[in-house]
């Protein structure tokens, strides 16, 4: 083997050596999440020992623990301190407006838990979720609040960020009122109205949630601007507005529910009104690992589970009689792409 191709190929055995172990990073940002970690740097700087004895670590393994997460940019280390970097400070600390903190909790103790069973998956094309996944928590009439709560902290990481790319990409002076479909405890919407406070929403989703949403409301105090309405999407007639939303719904279902969905929102948009649609949906053409994966994980969640192409949400629009205006790619944690179509008058 020449030097240039030895080069080459240690080159590309480092980078599958890091894909292999890849796990090993996510594990301890979710153990440190689990641990508290970061909302205890958050008060100041701490030693390994200060932080082995207000988390309960084994002085063992603490070092190395803390060290790779000075190492993945996660920690700073001086003078014999810890601290949280700038990107943990603000990410990372749960109660913040931009916290992944409720993502990384239910990636860490539901998602990766899945993806032990892939292998399975990949063969009898059945999803693998179970009684530890918040499925059943959110889709009851009487959900679990608790675990629907935790994962309405996972769901609100994304829609947070969403929320001002959505605020942003859409002529909202040419409208009044929107229904976020499936819209949980209304965090979307509640960002909505505060960026556009001429905007009157209602969140349209199973009853069980109200709930959360009225405290959710309460919190972000918007209770005047924001409505909850309780039903089945696919049996209860959609409230009508000017914007009717489908947020991260269509990926939990298979096509033929998803074309239904569509053509159950026509009627609910008032003419010249628009319907938006945004999943992380695959580029036609595309073979974006990070889409594809996001795909996967739909998958083992829930069966029909999946992202779809862009060309698919088009024709489902098309075929339910919108006018399909743009589909715009969105500055998202899951790169996601929003679909505008138009009802026309």
């Amino acid at each position: 083997m020449t030097s240039s191709k030895h080069a080459d190929a240690m080159a590309a055995a480092r980078d599958i050596g890091r894909l292999n172990t890849a796990y090993t990073q996510a594990k301890v940002l979710h153990s440190a999440v689990e641990l508290g970690l970061f909302e205890t740097l958050a008060a100041g700087p701490a030693t390994v020992d200060t932080l082995c004895q207000r988390l309960r670590l084994h002085p063992r393994l603490a070092p190395d623990f803390l060290g790779a997460l000075v190492g993945l940019g996660l920690l700073e280390y001086t003078e014999g301190q810890y601290r949280n970097s700038h990107a943990a400070q603000v990410l990372l600390v749960p109660g913040g407006p931009l916290s992944m903190n409720g993502s990384v909790v239910q990636h860490g103790r539901v998602h990766y838990g899945l993806w032990s069973s892939l292998t399975e998956a990949l063969r009898d094309g059945r999803a693998k979720s179970g009684p530890q996944t918040p499925a059943g928590a959110v889709t009851d009439e009487q959900p679990d609040l608790e675990t629907a709560r935790a994962f309405m902290a996972h769901m609100d990481t994304f829609n947070s960020i969403v929320a001002p790319e959505l605020a942003r990409s859409v002529d909202w002076s040419r409208h009044r009122t929107f229904v976020d479909v499936g819209g949980a405890r209304g965090n979307l919407a509640g960002l909505l109205v505060k960026a556009h406070p001429h905007l009157q929403g209602s969140v349209f989703d199973v009853p069980g949630l109200e709930p959360l949403f009225d405290e959710h409301m309460a919190g972000l105090r918007t209770r005047d601007k924001v409505s909850f309405q309780g039903g089945d999407f696919f049996s209860d007639p959609l409230p009508e507005a000017d914007v009717v939303i489908f947020g991260h719904v269509l990926h939990d279902w298979p096509e033929q529910a998803r074309r239904t969905l569509l053509e159950r929102a026509f009627p609910a948009v008032r003419p010249g009104g628009v319907l938006l649609v945004y999943d992380a949906m695959i580029a036609d053409g595309s073979f974006d690992a990070h889409a594809h994966l996001q795909s996967l994980i739909c998958s083992l969640i829930r069966d029909g589970g999946s992202e779809y192409s862009e060309s698919s949400c088009r024709e489902w629009a098309e075929k339910a009689g919108f006018r399909v205006k743009d589909v715009i790619p969105l500055d998202t944690v899951t790169n996601d792409r929003l679909l505008v179509a138009v009802k026309d008058a």
